[in-house]
Formats: C-alpha cells, sequence, structure tokens
C-alpha cells in the first residue's frame, strides 16, 4: 500500500471506514491507520467521523496522467516524449537529470505529488503539502550553447502567467523567476518559483531541466511555516481541476520550446514587461554582498532587467541575486 493509492481512494470526499480502506487495499486497519497518520504528517488534514471512519478536510484531486495527456491539444502531443506521474521523489528535477544521463530526457515531463528535497533558486528548498501544488520538471534539448537560452526562466514566468489568466488570475512577474499572486489577504505574494538547470557545452548542444513549483492549497498552519508571503491558487480562483491545469501549462511550455532556440526571448519581452510586479518601483538589489537601492525599470531582449540607481543605468544580468519591493 502507498500514500497515493489511499489518497485516491480518499479523493472522493466520502467517509471511509479503515475496514473499508484496508479490505480495498489489502492490508490490516492497523496499517491504515499508520498510513493515515504518515499522510497528515505530510500536510494532509483529516477528519475522524466517530463510528464512521475518516475523510479529507479538504478534496484533493490526484494527477492522473491518462487525463493530463488527453487534454494536450494536437501539437503538444506531438512534442511530448514522455510523461512521468511519481507519487513521492526527491526532486524532480533531479529525475529529469538521470533520464538525460540515460540518453533520454529531451520533451519529457516529470509531475510529483510530493518532493522530498526539491530546490528553488539559490540553494533554498521547496516544499509543499502532499497533492497540494503543481510541481513539475520538463527537460528539453538545445543544439546551440547557452547563450541562446537568455531569458528562458521569463519566457516560462509568461507562459505559466498566460495559463493562469485563462483562470481569471492576474499574476504579476517577479525578475528573474518567481510568479506572483494577490492572496486572500490582498497582499502580492510569492504563487510560484521556476528553476532552470542547464549541462553540456556552453557553445555546443546542451540539456535543460526546467523546474516549476506551483502553490494551489495552503492551509494557515502551512503558510506560518513558510519564512515569506505565500499565494496559493485554489484558495483565491477554485473552479480549475489539477488535471487540467497540468496539461495546460505543459502544453504552453512545449509550444514555447520548440520555438524558442529559434526566436529567443525577444518573442516574450513585451508580454513579461506587461506583467512586471515592480515597473518603476524602489527596489532593493541584494548581490552578494553589495545591497543597494534602485528604481525598477523593463528587461531587454536578453531578459535581463535594467534598473536607475543613483541617477544612473544598470544592467542586472542574472546570477545570484536578488530584487525585493522597498516600501
Amino acid at each position: 500500500m502507498t500514500i497515493g493509492n489511499l489518497v485516491r481512494l480518499l479523493s472522493d470526499g466520502n467517509v471511509h471506514s479503515g475496514e473499508q480502506l484496508g479490505e480495498t487495499l489489502g492490508v490490516s486497519r492497523a496499517a491504515v491507520w499508520k498510513q493515515l497518520k504518515k499522510l497528515e504528517a505530510l500536510g494532509v488534514e483529516l477528519v475522524a467521523v466517530k463510528g464512521r471512519g475518516y475523510r479529507l478536510a479538504r478534496r484533493l484531486e490526484p494527477l492522473e496522467g491518462a487525463r493530463i495527456v488527453e487534454h494536450l491539444p494536437a501539437q503538444a502531443r506531438h512534442l511530448l516524449t514522455r510523461l512521468f506521474v511519481e507519487d513521492q521523489l526527491p526532486s524532480s528535477n533531479e529525475y529529469l537529470r538521470q533520464r538525460f544521463n540515460q540518453g533520454a530526457g529531451h520533451g519529457e515531463v516529470c509531475l510529483v505529488e510530493l518532493q522530498t528535497a526539491g530546490r528553488g533558486r539559490r540553494g533554498r528548498v521547496w516544499t509543499t503539502p502532499w497533492g497540494q501544488s503543481l510541481m513539475l520538471s520538463l527537460g528539453w534539448r538545445f543544439d546551440a550553447g547557452v547563450a541562446s537560452l537568455e531569458g528562458l526562466s521569463l519566457a516560462v514566468g509568461v507562459v505559466v502567467s498566460q495559463v493562469l489568466e485563462q483562470l481569471g488570475a492576474a499574476p504579476k512577474l517577479k525578475w528573474p523567476n518567481d510568479i506572483l499572486m494577490v492572496d486572500a489577504g490582498d497582499e502580492l505574494s510569492k504563487l510560484a518559483g521556476i528553476l532552470i538547470e542547464v549541462t553540456g557545452d556552453a557553445a555546443g548542444p546542451c540539456e535543460v531541466v526546467i523546474g516549476m513549483g506551483m502553490n494551489l492549497s495552503l492551509t494557515e498552519s502551512q503558510r506560518a511555516a513558510i519564512d515569506q508571503p505565500v499565494a496559493a491558487l485554489f484558495d483565491v480562483h477554485a473552479g480549475h481541476t489539477r488535471n487540467q491545469l497540468a496539461s495546460d501549462v505543459v502544453a504552453g511550455l512545449l509550444s514555447m520550446l520548440a520555438d524558442f532556440e529559434h526566436i529567443g526571448f525577444a518573442a516574450w519581452r513585451d508580454a513579461w514587461n506587461a506583467r512586471h510586479a515592480y515597473a518603476g518601483a524602489p527596489v532593493r538589489i541584494i548581490q552578494g554582498e553589495r545591497v543597494s537601492d534602485a528604481i525598477a525599470g523593463d528587461v531587454d531582449n536578453s531578459g535581463n532587467l535594467w534598473v536607475t540607481e543613483n541617477g544612473h543605468s544598470r544592467r542586472l544580468a542574472g546570477g545570484e541575486i536578488s530584487v525585493r519591493r522597498r516600501l
């Protein structure tokens, strides 16, 4: 019995007795109880109904590969080589990096319900409760060198934002790798993060793994455990299914990647600037030990952010740089 199988039984929102769950899963009631405790430890809230059994405090929709592929348009299906849906992994990015090491990886997508060692930018850990986020990685092989990838993370942000806008959300983009959204408390908070990892020849073929993690549902206790303001899509914009969202994001990313190497970030620059969270706003720039204040401008065709600092224009070109709104 796996946690995933248990969640899939409970995902209908109904009350299930320990005996029923055990019979269906082929284990004892004691084994079911242990797995329910593990599920709670993974951030899934359960309600015990006296004399009847257990149900989820909020309905979850487990990811299903067949449903995700079914919703893909024809072009995306053609570009998709393989889709993996895993209950638990240390890191979906690392999973696809290993696929590249095995001679595969291109056009492959890995979605995972729970990551135990997920990474964000600047070495941060990205953690979310089981089944309450959208965590995916996509592998793509580029024939040109690393220079052809300038602005790729920003183009990813545009694509994901366009998907969210179809749901009625109004996401904003924070340079270089974050997607923000107004949360339930009307504050602009982090909704999703993007992490791109590149291996290969700087001047020749290279392999790229694009990782994205998006919060879908968070309880107050889960928010309190995170060291920054966060938003969750379904807490504000309910009504879209998790599998449909996964399909829409995968389709958008595959379509973008098919063209990116040939046309570059310039094709997405205006769309990114139109969603720029801090355009014209005072910001604080943290680059290693250096901290400075500036006014944020637009990004250029290479995805660099231009700022005005002490009356002079300065270009920020990625790397270990953090840009924060200055109040």
